[in-house]
């Protein structure tokens, strides 16, 4: 395998949006084009929004692997030819990452790549293991030498020592014991895999390039390339892509699917279609179900952008009120910014978000966002509205409460840190200084999506932010009395 590794430094970026879920990571797979890695690297552009922190790409041309996997945004580090020239191959795997476990180092930027006794073996992972400290160790135990801190390279070294025959057994062996969320994309010398877990609660589906198949986490980034879309993934499925073609595997016994509700709210893009429902819509049925719920007297609906935006289409066109753009974001923040000092960062908000005086200045307005995580942000937001002379300030968030942690490759904060799970509806109202507030109901959501509301014995989602109801075994969580951050659990495992 040759390998070209260039350190990043990510310390100068801004702490401008820390009241934000962050995007988890994002995928991509194809096998027999002879522009894999150039297709890869456009992929990886388009699921940019899941992964800002890293990206790379191993490719295999038939005899020998290639890796690229630096620090930085996808365009910082594929958009120079001579770094797709040094990619050779018809096969290629890719991977953006925002890091839920592990800390942010170039050894836990993915795919991971390993030497087996069948060849080489890479693989790239969207979603977290919440067995991943139990495995680890126990690994660590019986000999293995990690060279990461990040849960994936565990399903590394369980195929490793799988005493199947077939490398798919393998494989398969391996997702056994593995429990979380996960959909994942793997490249062997032969074969390209695309796994998803056996809620479906990450992501995954299947195009075709020119007759070559496609893996990947949203369809955005089959639109990119002009690729044609072709299903999801279903879950616990297991694909492998080889000379024969495709063969699927089922090894999971048969579990109605889960899949995160929070791709639909904030994760996946707008213009993507995830589990056939298309987010845009989606984004917008929510604004209008939060309308009919939580109606303002205002004159004017304003999004926070850019998130908020279509819910807040929604809610003015369910509630006859006029929609303006009260608020402008600049999306030219970023690592080459100056580093703030403490005096500056106070203004953080400003560096993204700026007041448009001219719609807000006299006006009730409704401000609708699509979460209210630590509100740190809302403070902030709220308090511009009102500087630039909103008269009233009617808060409207799209999702309901979120009062409990995610371990399935969502960063939250733990418990303690999240307003809603720790203070009522209008405890949160006095500490973002709104005049009203109010946010969209559990079975408000799930209409939204199409559904006549939540199913309490079988939930058609994983709702567990908002409700608790996590669809897994949690047992590296359960280990812990207090439970460590998602970000450190691998890192205190090491």
């Amino acid at each position: 395998m040759t390998t070209r590794e260039i350190p990043g430094n990510l310390d100068d970026l801004p702490n401008v949006n820390g009241d934000r879920l962050r995007e988890e990571c994002g995928v991509f797979g194809i096998y027999g084009h002879r522009d894999a890695a150039a297709i890869t690297a456009l992929g990886l552009h388009a699921l940019q929004h899941r992964g800002e922190e890293a990206a790379g790409i191993v490719t295999f041309d038939g005899t020998l692997f290639h890796s690229e996997r630096r620090l930085g945004l996808v365009e910082e580090t594929f958009s120079k030819h001579q770094v797709i020239e040094q990619l050779p191959g018809d096969f290629a795997i890719g991977h953006v990452r925002y890091s839920t476990t592990g800390g942010t180092i170039l050894r836990n930027v993915q795919p991971l790549f390993a030497e087996l006794n069948s060849g080489g073996f890479a693989i790239a992972h969207n979603g977290n293991l919440t067995n991943g400290i139990a495995l680890r160790r126990q690994l660590v135990r019986e000999g293995a030498i990690m060279q990461s801190t990040s849960d994936t390279e565990a399903i590394l070294h369980l195929v490793a020592r799988s005493r199947r025959g077939l490398f798919v057994d393998k494989y398969i062996e391996a997702l056994r014991a593995l429990e979380g969320a996960y959909s994942l994309v793997a490249l062997t010398n032969k074969k390209l895999i695309a796994a998803r877990d056996p809620l479906g609660i990450r992501p995954l589906v299947l195009g075709e390039l020119d007759g070559c198949p496609i893996v990947t986490s949203e369809t955005c980034a089959l639109d990119i390339i002009g690729a044609r879309y072709i299903r999801d993934i279903e879950n616990g499925e297991v694909l492998v892509f080889d000379e024969m073609g495709a063969q699927m595997h089922k090894p999971f016994p048969p579990t109605p699917a889960r899949p995160c509700i929070f791709e639909y709210i904030y994760f996946a893009r707008p213009d993507s279609i995830v589990g056939g429902r298309s987010v845009y819509e989606i984004r917008k049925n929510m604004g209008r179900e939060l309308a009919r719920e939580a109606p303002a007297d205002a004159d004017v609906v304003m999004p926070v952008p850019d998130s908020g935006v279509p819910a807040s289409i929604g809610y003015a066109q369910a509630s006859g009120i006029p929609y303006e753009l009260g608020i402008i974001r600049n999306h030219y923040v970023g690592r080459t910014f100056i580093q703030p000092t403490q005096s500056i960062r106070e203004w953080g908000v400003r560096l993204k978000h700026n007041a448009n005086r001219a719609v807000v200045e006299g006006k009730r307005i409704a401000l609708i966002d699509d979460s209210l995580v630590r509100g740190t942000t809302s403070v902030k937001i709220v308090q511009m509205m009102r500087e630039a002379g909103a008269t009233e300030v009617h808060f409207r968030i799209a999702s309901p409460p979120i009062t409990h942690p995610d371990y399935y490759g969502i960063d939250t904060p733990e418990r303690d840190r999240l307003l809603a799970a720790n203070h009522t509806i209008e405890e949160m109202r006095e500490l973002i200084g709104a005049d009203t507030l109010a946010f969209l109901s559990v079975d408000g959501i799930y209409r939204a999506t199409g559904e006549a509301g939540r199913d309490p014995v079988r939930p058609q989602f994983t709702d567990h932010c908002f409700t608790g109801d996590y669809p897994t075994g949690l047992t590296d969580q359960h280990a812990h009395e207090t439970p460590p951050r998602q970000l450190s659990l691998l890192a205190e495992a090491s």
